[in-house]
């Protein structure tokens, strides 16, 4: 076991805390993966050698250390790739490391529904459910061309292989900072999905307002459901064409939470995040005819003068969009 999977329960309004807890873990490695809003990966092959412990042990340490130098608990999973290893954080708990032994994927992965695999969304599991493919060890006992007739060629060669434990991803260093993150929690554990969209609108003219005031672009948006029981549900799309434009940003938010099939979820709170920023200067934007888009980006530059010379709560995030 030489990658941890690391989720630190932040408080709801307390994200800015995530770059001091990376920090924290880069005192034992260099190759850390940030996984905003409140998540990541370490690779700590170096340090089991250099320390002489194991990354069980390690993550002993590192769980202490964010408990008493930042007041954060965490759950850890640990496993010999990054796919195992955020596999078991599901099973984690505060206090306990769930371990997947490097003999072991394959039998650890068996029992579990075929959701737990990261990547595995819900129109996949409900195709694959309909076929009787409701765990992972029957998806791994299923003939690579009868998944590749279910899901798709690639998908397919993929799913086969994570089921049957292969792992062929890698922790790729990465920085925080290279995002914004915009978060809408609720005052209650809310089951109402008009509410959820109009957290959403909110959070996306939000992203739209702050991308354009520091004059970038987002290419991947990111949502992250937190749920009542503390457990949450995180999917990323690439858009057509990176942009600030927040009109495109909402519609692309809708689309991932539609896509999630939400029923009668008690919902704690929202966040969407805007990654892979780039200068809007050097960013190219597909022409339209469509005079209602036209009108919602003048508005939006109206907007922003606005913003700019009476403040940023001039103008609420959420009101230019639909």
């Amino acid at each position: 076991m030489t990658i941890l999977c690391v989720r630190f329960q932040l408080p709801l309004t307390h994200e800015a805390a995530l770059p001091g807890l990376l920090g924290l873990l880069e005192e034992f490695t260099p190759v850390v993966e940030a996984l905003p809003p409140d998540g990541a990966l370490a690779d700590l092959r170096g340090a089991e050698r250099y320390f002489g412990r194991s990354a069980v042990e390690l993550a002993s340490v590192i769980r202490v250390r964010a408990l008493a130098l930042h007041g954060v608990d965490c759950v850890i999973g640990a496993g010999p790739g990054p796919l195992s290893a955020r596999t078991a954080l599901r099973d984690a708990r505060p206090g306990v490391t769930c371990a997947v032994p490097d003999d072991g994927v394959r039998e650890f992965l068996a029992d579990k529904p075929v959701v737990a695999l990261p990547g595995v969304g819900t129109a996949t599991a409900r195709t694959l459910c309909e076929y009787g493919l409701d765990t992972l060890g029957r998806v791994a006992a299923a003939p690579l061309s009868t998944l590749q007739r279910l899901v798709g060629a690639k998908a397919g060669r993929e799913l086969h292989e994570k089921a049957n434990g292969v792992d062929r991803g890698r922790v790729v260093p990465n920085s925080v900072s290279r995002s914004l993150a915009a978060e809408r929690p609720f005052d209650r554990d809310e089951l109402d999905p008009v509410l959820h969209r109009r957290a959403l609108l909110s959070a996306a003219g939000e992203l739209g307002a702050r991308l354009r005031a520091v004059e970038k672009v987002c290419r991947t948006l990111t949502l992250t459901v937190r749920y009542a029981d503390r457990t949450s549900t995180t999917r990323s799309r690439t858009l057509g064409e990176p942009t600030a434009h927040s009109a495109a940003l909402t519609r692309t938010a809708y689309g991932m939470y539609e896509a999630l099939g939400l029923q009668r979820a008690r919902v704690r709170a929202i966040a969407l995040r805007a990654e892979a920023l780039g200068p809007a200067e050097h960013a190219s934007h597909q022409l339209t005819f469509d005079p209602v888009d036209e009108k919602v980006r003048r508005v939006e530059e109206v907007a922003d003068r606005v913003r700019a010379k009476f403040g940023p709560d001039a103008v609420k995030p959420g009101t230019l969009a639909a």
